[in-house]
């Protein structure tokens, strides 16, 4: 749909774009709030650990299967409408998170909590897809990402804070408080919000296959998928590991990451549009790779907080090179697929990582699950060179960098359709 008459001409940091990083970051810390918390209230509510892990995971499933619709629903509400019914539902969940006080009621709040994450999140980003200008892609979708990264590093010591130190109400009260915030703040941008049914659409259509993993760029899908397993690995279980170990304050690994994350969000979305994904994306997996193998050797309280450092470079670059790459290498028909393809491969790699990681770690113990990690990211390097080398080799005339401007340039005449 139009959004407003913004054109690709425009400058980047327009009202609605300001306005979309901040609200897209108070919906995230909404969400992200709980990711550390419920798996502690499951079990003081006396759940067995097999709850435990379908509690931190199983949104993952309900999230990608409405992703996969999202293509109907923009054709026949628009991507603005799409985006509140997603905000809308995440805020009765997080209601609901205050009445239900059993487990399976739990279980059955995180799967429809997972609808409404997994539409909201895919309408934000193509949102913000449509209003960045194309020759600022990068540096773009690196600003808008910072609200979600920073909601993903501090929201989860925020709640665990509030949990601990309070109450579990008072924490589902902030998540509910956030999705009002979001929804109010965004409902006042300046956007088209009449239903566009006449949604132009390319003669092969938009396939489930696409919705789940966006044709012509399944290369850094996957990649996502593997670095969702990381950061899942620290998300769920770095105060664990901390606790084990003897080391004090473990929010302080959440502080200092974030701090490292809008640091490199200062220049690594410029990086990208002058040298291309590789130039962000590689440091990326060597930072995070490092970070993994180092956390599975420390018992320091001053090398746990260096290694946060490390970690949270890593995030501030792979979440947005992965991002922007992936709505780069498809036409802006397409956006809200590779909105939805990004999304997916994340929430798959974190949720399904944490469960499969909770059944490791009874026989491992929590240090093992970084070396894993680590080592699946030695796996995402070599797949991240193999598969840059053959995209070369397959557009021998061009670049990479320059294909995917190909590829924005064919889509200019859309850019005003979400």
């Amino acid at each position: 749909m139009a959004v407003n008459r913004i054109s690709a001409s425009d400058g980047l940091w327009s009202k609605n774009f300001i306005s979309l990083i901040i609200t897209n970051g108070i919906f995230f810390s909404g969400f992200h709030l709980l990711l550390p918390v419920l798996p502690l209230y499951v079990a003081k509510m006396g759940g067995t650990p097999t709850q435990v892990g379908l509690v931190a995971g199983i949104f993952v499933f309900s999230a990608i299967a409405i992703r996969m619709c999202t293509d109907i629903g923009k054709k026949y509400l628009g991507t603005i409408n799409c985006l509140f019914v997603g905000i809308v539902i995440s805020l009765l969940c997080a209601l609901s998170y205050i009445i239900f006080k059993s487990v399976d009621g739990l279980l059955a709040i995180r799967i429809a909590h997972g609808v409404g994450f997994g539409i909201a999140t895919t309408f934000y980003a193509t949102l913000a897809a449509v209003i960045i200008p194309n020759s600022r892609k990068g540096e773009g979708m690196g600003y808008f990402g910072l609200g979600t990264t920073v909601a993903m590093a501090v929201a989860p010591a925020l709640g665990l804070w509030l949990a601990l130190d309070y109450s579990y109400t008072a924490v589902f009260e902030l998540a509910v408080a956030c999705q009002i915030i979001a929804m109010v703040w965004t409902f006042f941008c300046h956007f088209e919000k009449t239903p566009n049914i006449n949604v132009q659409r390319n003669k092969s259509g938009i396939s489930v296959m696409d919705q789940f993993a966006v044709k012509g760029a399944r290369l850094p899908a996957f990649l996502t998928l593997l670095f969702g397993i990381g950061y899942g690995s620290v998300l769920n279980f770095v105060s664990v590991l901390a606790n084990i170990n003897h080391i004090d304050n473990p929010g302080y690994f959440f502080l200092v990451s974030t701090i490292c994350v809008c640091i490199s969000r200062l220049f690594s979305g410029r990086i990208y549009d002058r040298n291309g994904p590789s130039s962000i994306i590689i440091p990326g997996i060597l930072f995070f790779l490092v970070a993994f193998f180092w956390l599975a050797h420390i018992h320091s309280e001053f090398w746990f907080t260096v290694c946060s450092a490390v970690y949270g470079f890593g995030l501030g670059a792979l979440f947005p090179g992965l991002q922007t790459q992936i709505l780069t290498l498809v036409p802006s028909d397409k956006s809200s697929a590779a909105s939805a393809t990004f999304y997916n491969m994340l929430d798959i790699g974190n949720g399904c990582g944490a469960i499969v990681y909770g059944m490791i770690a009874v026989t491992t113990g929590y240090a093992a699950l970084y070396t894993i990690s680590g080592w699946l990211m030695v796996m995402m390097l070599v797949v991240y060179i193999v598969g840059m080398a053959y995209l070369k080799r397959r557009y021998p005339v061009t670049s990479v960098t320059e294909h995917e401007a190909a590829a924005a340039k064919s889509s200019k005449q859309t850019i005003s359709q979400s």
